[in-house]
Protein backbone atom coordinates (compact mmCIF):
# COMPACT_ATOMS: atom_id res chain seq x y z
CA UNK A 1 0.00 0.00 0.00
CA UNK A 2 1.29 3.53 -1.09
CA UNK A 3 1.68 5.92 1.64
CA UNK A 4 -0.42 8.91 1.51
CA UNK A 5 1.46 12.09 3.05
CA UNK A 6 -0.48 14.99 0.54
CA UNK A 7 -3.87 14.61 3.06
CA UNK A 8 -4.02 14.89 7.26
CA UNK A 9 -6.56 11.82 7.11
CA UNK A 10 -3.60 9.57 5.60
CA UNK A 11 -0.57 11.16 7.44
CA UNK A 12 -2.42 10.15 10.31
CA UNK A 13 -2.84 6.90 9.61
CA UNK A 14 0.90 6.24 9.11
CA UNK A 15 2.79 4.42 11.00
CA UNK A 16 5.79 6.41 13.30
CA UNK A 17 9.02 5.16 12.02
CA UNK A 18 12.70 6.57 11.37
CA UNK A 19 12.76 6.14 7.73
CA UNK A 20 10.17 9.46 6.41
CA UNK A 21 7.40 8.29 3.89
CA UNK A 22 8.35 10.03 0.32
CA UNK A 23 6.49 11.61 -2.24
CA UNK A 24 7.93 12.53 -5.77
CA UNK A 25 7.35 16.29 -6.19
CA UNK A 26 10.67 16.39 -9.80
CA UNK A 27 12.57 14.16 -11.32
CA UNK A 28 15.62 13.49 -8.37
CA UNK A 29 13.58 15.91 -5.83
CA UNK A 30 11.15 14.50 -2.95
CA UNK A 31 9.42 15.78 -0.27
CA UNK A 32 9.63 13.03 2.98
CA UNK A 33 7.04 12.78 6.08
CA UNK A 34 8.42 11.50 9.35
CA UNK A 35 5.36 10.42 11.52
CA UNK A 36 6.32 10.50 14.88
CA UNK A 37 4.80 8.31 18.21
CA UNK A 38 3.76 11.84 19.91
CA UNK A 39 3.27 15.60 18.64
CA UNK A 40 3.09 16.29 15.04
CA UNK A 41 5.44 14.92 12.12
CA UNK A 42 8.05 16.41 10.65
CA UNK A 43 9.00 17.02 6.92
CA UNK A 44 12.22 16.80 4.95
CA UNK A 45 13.15 17.28 1.51
CA UNK A 46 15.76 15.20 -0.74
CA UNK A 47 17.42 15.29 -3.65
CA UNK A 48 20.01 13.76 -6.25
CA UNK A 49 23.60 16.46 -6.91
CA UNK A 50 25.54 16.31 -10.01
CA UNK A 51 27.85 13.51 -8.31
CA UNK A 52 24.57 11.27 -7.76
CA UNK A 53 24.97 11.60 -3.58
CA UNK A 54 21.73 12.05 -1.94
CA UNK A 55 21.08 15.46 -0.66
CA UNK A 56 18.84 16.18 2.53
CA UNK A 57 17.44 19.23 4.22
CA UNK A 58 15.07 19.56 7.18
CA UNK A 59 12.05 21.01 6.77
CA UNK A 60 10.58 21.34 10.08
CA UNK A 61 6.82 21.44 11.12
CA UNK A 62 3.90 22.43 8.28
CA UNK A 63 0.63 21.72 8.60
CA UNK A 64 -0.22 21.01 5.53
CA UNK A 65 1.36 19.31 2.16
CA UNK A 66 1.50 22.55 0.20
CA UNK A 67 3.45 24.73 1.89
CA UNK A 68 6.01 21.81 2.68
CA UNK A 69 6.26 20.97 -1.00
CA UNK A 70 6.84 24.76 -2.13
CA UNK A 71 9.56 24.81 0.77
CA UNK A 72 11.46 21.44 -0.26
CA UNK A 73 11.36 22.95 -4.26
CA UNK A 74 13.07 26.29 -3.26
CA UNK A 75 15.57 24.12 -1.55
CA UNK A 76 16.59 22.21 -4.59
CA UNK A 77 16.59 24.99 -6.20
CA UNK A 78 18.75 27.35 -4.62
CA UNK A 79 20.84 24.13 -4.31
CA UNK A 80 21.25 23.98 -7.94
CA UNK A 81 22.05 27.10 -8.07
CA UNK A 82 25.19 27.06 -5.63
CA UNK A 83 23.86 27.69 -2.44
CA UNK A 84 24.50 25.96 0.71
CA UNK A 85 22.02 25.52 3.61
CA UNK A 86 24.75 24.44 6.79
CA UNK A 87 21.47 25.69 9.31
CA UNK A 88 24.02 28.35 9.71
CA UNK A 89 22.83 30.57 12.76
CA UNK A 90 22.28 33.90 13.18
CA UNK A 91 25.31 34.10 15.62
CA UNK A 92 27.17 32.22 12.84
CA UNK A 93 26.92 35.01 10.45
CA UNK A 94 27.76 37.41 12.79
CA UNK A 95 31.10 36.20 13.49
CA UNK A 96 32.23 35.52 9.29
CA UNK A 97 30.60 39.05 9.61
CA UNK A 98 33.48 40.31 11.66
CA UNK A 99 35.92 38.34 10.19
CA UNK A 100 35.59 40.00 7.09
CA UNK A 101 35.08 43.61 8.76
CA UNK A 102 38.81 42.70 10.22
CA UNK A 103 40.48 42.33 6.30
CA UNK A 104 38.63 45.12 5.31
CA UNK A 105 37.32 47.86 7.60
CA UNK A 106 39.23 49.81 9.95
CA UNK A 107 39.68 48.77 13.57
CA UNK A 108 37.31 51.00 14.82
CA UNK A 109 34.96 49.47 12.77
CA UNK A 110 35.47 46.06 14.27
CA UNK A 111 35.21 47.02 18.16
CA UNK A 112 32.15 48.34 17.74
CA UNK A 113 30.29 45.80 15.81
CA UNK A 114 31.85 42.98 17.70
CA UNK A 115 30.90 45.00 21.33
CA UNK A 116 27.24 45.31 19.78
CA UNK A 117 26.95 41.19 18.91
CA UNK A 118 28.17 40.35 22.38
CA UNK A 119 25.82 42.40 24.02
CA UNK A 120 22.83 41.40 22.04
CA UNK A 121 23.85 38.66 19.54
CA UNK A 122 25.35 35.91 21.20
CA UNK A 123 24.21 33.84 23.59
CA UNK A 124 20.32 35.64 23.17
CA UNK A 125 17.28 34.11 21.47
CA UNK A 126 17.84 35.49 17.87
CA UNK A 127 21.15 34.11 17.83
CA UNK A 128 20.13 30.58 17.55
CA UNK A 129 17.88 31.42 15.07
CA UNK A 130 18.89 29.58 11.96
CA UNK A 131 19.77 32.02 8.53
CA UNK A 132 16.87 30.12 6.79
CA UNK A 133 13.96 29.91 8.92
CA UNK A 134 14.97 34.10 10.45
CA UNK A 135 11.46 35.94 10.47
CA UNK A 136 11.01 39.61 10.01
CA UNK A 137 8.89 39.33 13.16
CA UNK A 138 12.43 37.77 14.88
CA UNK A 139 14.51 40.53 13.74
CA UNK A 140 11.48 43.22 14.25
CA UNK A 141 11.02 42.16 17.77
CA UNK A 142 14.54 42.26 18.47
CA UNK A 143 15.25 45.81 17.47
CA UNK A 144 11.78 46.73 20.03
CA UNK A 145 12.95 44.93 22.80
CA UNK A 146 16.04 47.32 22.89
CA UNK A 147 14.27 50.54 23.69
CA UNK A 148 13.14 50.92 27.17
CA UNK A 149 10.06 52.56 26.87
CA UNK A 150 9.81 53.57 30.84
CA UNK A 151 12.01 56.17 30.31
CA UNK A 152 11.52 59.84 29.65
CA UNK A 153 11.64 61.13 26.04
CA UNK A 154 14.66 62.10 25.80
CA UNK A 155 15.38 58.22 26.99
CA UNK A 156 12.86 57.06 24.30
CA UNK A 157 14.71 58.56 21.18
CA UNK A 158 18.34 57.57 22.42
CA UNK A 159 17.51 54.03 22.98
CA UNK A 160 16.10 54.02 19.39
CA UNK A 161 18.97 56.00 17.84
CA UNK A 162 21.24 52.75 19.33
CA UNK A 163 18.76 50.32 18.21
CA UNK A 164 18.99 51.89 14.50
CA UNK A 165 22.91 51.45 15.09
CA UNK A 166 22.97 48.02 15.93
CA UNK A 167 20.31 47.20 13.41
CA UNK A 168 22.71 48.38 10.56
CA UNK A 169 24.88 46.01 12.03
CA UNK A 170 23.24 43.00 12.17
CA UNK A 171 21.50 43.46 9.13
CA UNK A 172 25.36 43.81 7.16
CA UNK A 173 25.88 41.15 8.65
CA UNK A 174 22.95 39.25 7.32
CA UNK A 175 23.77 40.47 3.83
CA UNK A 176 27.00 39.24 3.98
CA UNK A 177 26.30 35.80 4.60
CA UNK A 178 23.24 36.42 1.48
CA UNK A 179 26.81 37.27 -0.34
CA UNK A 180 28.45 34.39 0.64
CA UNK A 181 25.34 32.32 -0.63
CA UNK A 182 25.05 30.65 3.40
CA UNK A 183 21.21 31.64 3.02
CA UNK A 184 19.07 32.11 -0.41
CA UNK A 185 17.05 34.99 0.83
CA UNK A 186 16.77 38.22 2.65
CA UNK A 187 13.12 38.13 3.19
CA UNK A 188 13.70 37.32 6.99
CA UNK A 189 15.07 40.85 7.70
CA UNK A 190 15.10 43.09 4.48
CA UNK A 191 11.86 44.99 5.38
CA UNK A 192 12.56 45.38 8.87
CA UNK A 193 13.80 49.68 8.69
CA UNK A 194 15.56 51.62 11.65
CA UNK A 195 13.35 54.03 13.77
CA UNK A 196 12.65 57.42 12.21
CA UNK A 197 13.41 60.70 13.19
CA UNK A 198 15.59 59.68 16.21
CA UNK A 199 19.63 60.84 15.01
CA UNK A 200 19.51 64.49 16.02
CA UNK A 201 22.00 66.85 16.89
CA UNK A 202 22.24 67.25 20.54
CA UNK A 203 21.33 70.39 20.68
CA UNK A 204 21.02 71.62 24.07
CA UNK A 205 24.52 73.28 24.80
CA UNK A 206 24.66 74.52 29.18
CA UNK A 207 26.79 77.43 29.58
CA UNK A 208 29.52 77.68 32.39
CA UNK A 209 26.71 80.00 34.54
CA UNK A 210 23.96 77.12 33.94
CA UNK A 211 26.37 73.69 34.79
CA UNK A 212 27.65 75.57 37.91
CA UNK A 213 23.49 76.51 38.76
CA UNK A 214 22.82 72.89 38.26
CA UNK A 215 25.81 71.82 40.12
CA UNK A 216 24.62 73.88 43.32
CA UNK A 217 21.18 72.68 43.81
CA UNK A 218 22.45 68.92 43.44
CA UNK A 219 23.31 66.59 46.77
CA UNK A 220 26.53 66.70 47.51
CA UNK A 221 26.78 62.74 46.17
CA UNK A 222 25.00 63.91 43.37
CA UNK A 223 26.92 66.59 42.65
CA UNK A 224 30.29 64.42 42.56
CA UNK A 225 28.65 62.24 40.16
CA UNK A 226 27.67 65.04 37.92
CA UNK A 227 31.11 66.77 38.19
CA UNK A 228 32.50 63.43 37.67
CA UNK A 229 30.33 63.27 33.66
CA UNK A 230 31.50 67.13 32.92
CA UNK A 231 35.17 66.34 33.75
CA UNK A 232 35.43 62.83 32.25
CA UNK A 233 32.54 63.03 29.00
CA UNK A 234 31.84 59.72 29.75
CA UNK A 235 28.52 58.48 29.38
CA UNK A 236 26.33 58.06 32.55
CA UNK A 237 26.19 54.16 32.98
CA UNK A 238 29.92 53.93 31.98
CA UNK A 239 30.82 56.21 35.00
CA UNK A 240 28.25 55.22 37.38
CA UNK A 241 29.32 51.12 36.86
CA UNK A 242 32.85 52.11 37.84
CA UNK A 243 34.94 50.59 40.78
CA UNK A 244 37.50 52.31 43.07
CA UNK A 245 39.65 50.00 41.06
CA UNK A 246 39.29 51.25 37.85
CA UNK A 247 40.56 54.63 39.12
CA UNK A 248 44.48 54.87 39.34
CA UNK A 249 45.58 57.18 41.31
CA UNK A 250 49.13 56.97 40.53
CA UNK A 251 49.03 56.65 36.68
CA UNK A 252 45.94 59.48 36.73
CA UNK A 253 44.05 56.95 34.52
CA UNK A 254 40.56 55.90 34.82
CA UNK A 255 38.98 52.42 32.90
CA UNK A 256 35.65 52.50 31.74
CA UNK A 257 33.77 49.62 30.23
CA UNK A 258 30.48 50.85 28.58
CA UNK A 259 29.00 49.87 24.86
CA UNK A 260 31.85 50.37 22.75
CA UNK A 261 34.29 48.09 25.01
CA UNK A 262 37.08 48.25 27.82
CA UNK A 263 38.75 51.77 27.92
CA UNK A 264 41.75 53.45 29.92
CA UNK A 265 41.73 57.47 29.62
CA UNK A 266 43.94 60.09 30.78
CA UNK A 267 42.28 62.20 33.38
CA UNK A 268 42.49 66.10 33.95
CA UNK A 269 44.29 67.25 37.21
CA UNK A 270 40.24 68.29 38.46
CA UNK A 271 39.08 64.96 37.74
CA UNK A 272 42.03 63.06 39.74
CA UNK A 273 41.55 65.43 42.89
CA UNK A 274 37.76 64.96 42.05
CA UNK A 275 38.10 61.06 42.38
CA UNK A 276 40.76 61.26 45.26
CA UNK A 277 38.12 62.77 47.34
CA UNK A 278 35.69 60.34 46.41
CA UNK A 279 37.68 57.39 46.97
CA UNK A 280 39.55 58.56 50.24
CA UNK A 281 39.51 55.81 53.24
CA UNK A 282 37.59 53.36 50.77
CA UNK A 283 39.12 50.09 50.25
CA UNK A 284 37.44 46.91 48.08
CA UNK A 285 35.41 46.19 45.33
CA UNK A 286 33.36 49.10 45.90
CA UNK A 287 31.41 51.74 43.84
CA UNK A 288 33.83 54.68 42.81
CA UNK A 289 31.26 57.07 42.97
CA UNK A 290 28.65 56.46 45.47
CA UNK A 291 24.78 57.91 46.55
CA UNK A 292 23.93 58.41 50.47
CA UNK A 293 21.65 55.35 51.47
CA UNK A 294 19.91 54.98 54.62
CA UNK A 295 21.32 52.91 57.14
CA UNK A 296 18.90 49.62 57.37
CA UNK A 297 17.64 48.17 60.28
CA UNK A 298 19.30 45.12 61.81
CA UNK A 299 18.21 41.94 59.55
CA UNK A 300 17.02 44.17 56.69
CA UNK A 301 19.31 44.26 53.47
CA UNK A 302 21.52 47.51 53.17
CA UNK A 303 20.44 49.50 49.90
CA UNK A 304 23.20 49.76 46.98
CA UNK A 305 24.85 52.79 47.11
CA UNK A 306 25.61 52.79 43.17
CA UNK A 307 24.24 55.20 40.89
CA UNK A 308 21.81 54.10 38.33
CA UNK A 309 19.21 55.49 36.02
CA UNK A 310 16.10 54.46 37.89
CA UNK A 311 17.77 56.25 41.35
CA UNK A 312 19.49 59.48 39.56
CA UNK A 313 16.70 59.81 37.81
CA UNK A 314 14.05 61.92 39.68
CA UNK A 315 16.84 63.74 41.68
CA UNK A 316 18.79 65.03 38.58
CA UNK A 317 15.45 66.41 37.11
CA UNK A 318 14.69 68.04 40.75
CA UNK A 319 17.89 69.84 40.40
CA UNK A 320 17.34 70.96 37.27
CA UNK A 321 14.03 72.52 38.15
CA UNK A 322 15.46 74.10 41.15
CA UNK A 323 18.56 75.49 38.56
CA UNK A 324 16.02 76.89 36.33
CA UNK A 325 16.96 74.80 33.32
CA UNK A 326 14.98 73.07 30.57
CA UNK A 327 13.18 70.13 31.27
CA UNK A 328 15.16 68.51 28.41
CA UNK A 329 18.16 68.29 30.73
CA UNK A 330 19.47 65.01 31.33
CA UNK A 331 22.79 63.53 32.66
CA UNK A 332 23.67 62.88 29.10
CA UNK A 333 23.54 66.68 28.77
CA UNK A 334 26.45 66.49 30.85
CA UNK A 335 28.45 64.65 27.88
CA UNK A 336 27.21 66.78 25.78
CA UNK A 337 28.81 69.46 27.51
CA UNK A 338 32.16 68.25 27.87
CA UNK A 339 32.36 66.82 24.55
CA UNK A 340 31.78 70.57 23.13
CA UNK A 341 34.11 71.91 25.34
CA UNK A 342 36.66 69.32 24.54
CA UNK A 343 36.72 70.43 20.85
CA UNK A 344 36.26 74.36 21.40
CA UNK A 345 39.70 74.13 23.50
CA UNK A 346 41.14 72.64 20.76
CA UNK A 347 41.64 68.87 21.35
CA UNK A 348 42.53 66.60 18.27
CA UNK A 349 39.53 64.88 17.88
CA UNK A 350 40.82 61.32 17.49
CA UNK A 351 42.02 62.29 21.22
CA UNK A 352 38.37 63.40 22.07
CA UNK A 353 36.95 60.31 20.66
CA UNK A 354 39.41 58.15 22.16
CA UNK A 355 38.59 59.40 25.92
CA UNK A 356 34.65 59.74 25.11
CA UNK A 357 34.57 56.53 23.52
CA UNK A 358 33.18 56.96 20.48
CA UNK A 359 33.84 57.50 16.82
CA UNK A 360 35.85 59.93 14.89
CA UNK A 361 33.06 60.35 12.74
CA UNK A 362 30.74 60.74 15.51
CA UNK A 363 32.66 63.80 16.67
CA UNK A 364 32.92 65.43 13.28
CA UNK A 365 29.39 64.87 12.49
CA UNK A 366 27.42 66.48 15.92
CA UNK A 367 30.40 68.79 17.04
CA UNK A 368 32.46 69.73 13.84
CA UNK A 369 30.57 72.76 13.70
CA UNK A 370 32.76 73.49 16.81
CA UNK A 371 35.70 73.29 15.28
CA UNK A 372 34.70 75.42 12.25
CA UNK A 373 34.00 78.12 14.51
CA UNK A 374 37.36 77.41 16.27
CA UNK A 375 39.11 77.75 13.45
CA UNK A 376 37.24 81.22 11.89
CA UNK A 377 38.41 82.71 15.27
CA UNK A 378 41.99 81.58 14.91
CA UNK A 379 41.65 82.48 10.89
CA UNK A 380 40.25 86.34 11.52
CA UNK A 381 43.97 86.85 14.07
CA UNK A 382 45.70 86.29 11.29
CA UNK A 383 46.36 89.86 9.37
CA UNK A 384 46.25 88.57 5.68
CA UNK A 385 45.73 91.85 4.02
Amino acid sequence: MVANIKSATGRKALQPRREPYWERLSKGVYLGYRAHEIGRGTWIARMRDESGKQKYHALGTYNDFDPAARAAREWAETFQQGVRVFDTTVADACKAYLEWLKLNRAATTVKLAESCFTRLVYGQAIGKIALGKLQTRHVAAWRNAQVDLDGDEEDIRRGKATANRALDNLKAALNRAMKDRLVATDAGWQTVTRFDKVSRRRERFLTLEDRAALLKHCDPDMRDFCTGLLLTGARPGELANCDLSDFDAAAGTLTLDGKTGRRTVGLSTAAIELFKKVSRNRIGKQPLLVRDVPVMPPGVEPLDPRWNKDNWKKRFKSAVRSAGLPDDVVPYTLRHAAISEFVMAGMDVYVVATITGTSVDMIQRHYGHLRHDRTRQMLDMAVLV
